[in-house]
């Protein structure tokens, strides 16, 4: 698993952008309500900067910011200690600054932080000795829609999703595949708003043809 320890499978950047609005892809469809979606995305959440969020709801949250010259992770376990940011940001590119110490993170905390200026090579400040649960976190990224399905299929309602159907269209969004509302029925009995549907995948840059 991927973790602040042995990060080697954290994807590039691109792939893990690619991973990231998937993810949030597939929430949106399993959820429409907003408020109880894991993981979200905002292709347009600055100026050259897109962004992407995971809450679980009882206080944990990962923030991560894309930009053209780079990538970072925040991420906030809120059953463990949070050390001292410094250790945690050092030799943190100045680009990242901005974002790692002002608002959201500031309010929301750090108990883990990773970024990349390349498309590989990540890094991490000083995580001597320091527990911080970045695995429960992390492992999504690994790109395989069958641990985001494993993972949905206990979060959401295992009784009403169909993991089969449901490892079969997280396959195709992971490859990118153009959405369209036969696909979004494999998995969903019914779509309340299809209108909010459009509106969350114009705001993640995900295309669909419905």
């Amino acid at each position: 698993m991927i973790s602040t320890k042995d990060y080697s499978l954290l994807p590039e950047r691109d792939k893990l952008k690619s991973v990231c609005k998937a993810i949030s892809v597939l929430d949106a469809i399993l959820s429409q309500d907003w408020e109880y979606r894991y993981y979200s995305y905002n292709k347009d959440w600055a100026e050259d900067e897109e962004f992407f969020e995971m809450r679980d709801g009882d206080g944990d949250q990962m923030l991560v910011l894309f930009r053209p010259d780079g990538c970072v992770i925040n991420g906030y376990a809120h059953e463990f200690e949070q050390p001292d940011k410094a250790q945690l940001t050092s030799n943190l590119p100045a680009i990242f600054e901005e974002f790692i110490f002002g608002e959201p993170v500031s309010s929301v905390g750090t108990t883990f932080c990773l970024w990349t200026t390349e498309q590989i090579n990540w890094e991490i400040g000083e995580i001597e000795n320091h527990d911080n649960n970045a695995e429960e976190f992390l492992t999504v990224f690994d790109g395989n829609p069958q641990t985001y399905t494993d993972w949905a299929v206990t979060y959401f309602d295992e009784n009403t999703i169909d993991p089969s159907a449901l490892l079969k269209l997280a396959t195709a969004v992971y490859a990118g595949q153009t959405l369209n509302k036969a696909m979004v029925l494999s998995v969903v009995n019914q779509l309340d708003d299809w209108q909010l549907l459009k509106t969350d995948l114009d705001e993640i840059g995900y295309t669909y043809s419905f």
